[in-house]
């Protein structure tokens, strides 16, 4: 949406008034409140300069993203709602990569109807046309909590980032993904289904979740139902351990999405929410990086799709090393659509490739300022 948005503000009410100038930078993580006229002239400049990145990122709308070397990199956005589907258009991506269905659960007071969510879906794939989209199974639990859907007597828990959420809630409750699998097997009649199950931590919850659809598509054929042309099953990678069985996993896959944000959670032990570990774990540490090329590893030889969806394909430097690393697909939101596609068009993948190898098998005191050395040496910006 464009919006910037800073949160966690320490003292914020005792250093603000009413009538107040602010100067907000959330692309810095700062605010400025009653800033003198010298910090406002250089503000303005900044933002000048922003406007016009901005300008020439939409010029790049219809543009294909190749690399400077000629290879295609898939470009996609993420999604959850029907209106941002017009963001397609507007930035030129590639498809959704991720679409997030749990928005309608979580602004529902009960637990949407199956045509209600039919029409969600067949409303979404119509917007989308001949483009892709790759919708993720209702990820509630955790942080997404549904008044209307409990356990545990009501009980909180103590860790629900690695409780009883996505995945894990839509096998216990059989109901809510065969209704979900119907609906999205009859709004995709007559094309193409991507789908997607999230937080899958071992091979068989995969199979679970695809024998509901699978039953589902049975159902409907004998009801002489429009079924699709084709159903694609992906897995999302989040969970480490899951990285440990893609020799299982991986024949039975059309593609695999790594959700970054998670995944950095649970590889470091470190809860994102929390403002003091926030800045302790970078994204751009060897141990994320080797992991994300064990995972390409673990699905070489294989006609599996793998996507980064999250934040970090989002950053212009830290998309910079996953191309590094062997990434060819992200999905990101829309506003970082046209800065990545800038990005990839002036990287040859050759060199950025045979530089992050060396620096994951010795890695320097920083890989961040290495890259970003390595970046202005080539007058590639990487803010």
């Amino acid at each position: 949406m464009g919006i910037p948005v800073l949160g966690r503000v320490r003292s914020l009410r005792g250093a603000i008034r009413d009538g107040d100038l602010l100067l907000l930078d959330a692309d810095g993580g700062h605010v400025t409140a009653r800033p003198l006229p010298a910090v406002v002239d250089a503000f303005e400049a900044r933002f000048a300069k922003s406007k016009e990145r901005q300008a020439a990122y939409a010029k790049l709308r219809d543009v294909e993203p190749f690399t400077r070397c000629g290879t295609r990199i898939t470009v996609m956005m993420n999604a959850g709602l029907r209106d941002d589907m017009p963001g397609l258009a507007l930035t030129g991506a590639d498809g959704v990569g991720l679409f997030r269905t749990e928005f309608q659960f979580l602004v529902s007071a009960t637990l949407p109807a199956r045509e209600r969510q039919t029409r969600l879906y067949r409303d979404v794939l119509d917007a989308a046309g001949d483009k892709p989209v790759v919708f993720r199974t209702v990820d509630i639990g955790g942080d997404k909590v549904l008044p209307y859907l409990r356990h545990n007597g009501g009980e909180t828990e103590e860790n629900p980032a690695m409780g009883w959420r996505a995945l894990r809630v839509a096998l216990e409750r059989g109901g809510l993904l065969k209704v979900q699998a119907r609906s999205l097997l009859e709004a995709a009649g007559g094309r193409t289904l991507n789908v997607m199950f999230p937080m899958v931590t071992e091979p068989w919850e995969f199979d679970a979740a695809r024998d509901v659809f699978e039953s589902q598509l049975a159902y409907l054929k004998s009801q002489k139902k429009l079924l699709p042309e084709a159903i694609r099953y992906g897995a999302m990678l989040e969970v480490p351990a899951l990285a440990e069985q893609l020799d299982v996993l991986a024949p039975k896959l059309s593609f695999l999405s790594i959700g970054t944000n998670d995944l950095t959670q649970f590889l470091f032990a470190a809860d994102r929410a929390n403002p003091k570990l926030a800045e302790r774990y970078d994204w751009l540490s060897p141990a994320i990086l080797r992991f994300l090329k064990r995972v390409l590893q673990g699905v070489a030889g294989h006609t599996v799709d793998v996507t980064v969806c999250g934040e970090m394909g989002g950053r212009r430097l830290e998309a910079l090393a996953l191309l590094g690393i062997g990434i060819r697909r992200l999905s990101i939101t829309p506003a970082s659509v046209g800065p990545i596609k800038e990005l990839v068009r002036k990287i040859d993948l050759d060199e950025i490739s045979t530089a992050m190898n060396g620096w994951l098998m010795a890695p320097p005191p920083s890989l961040r300022q290495a890259l970003i050395e390595w970046a202005e040496q080539r007058g590639i910006d990487c803010d």
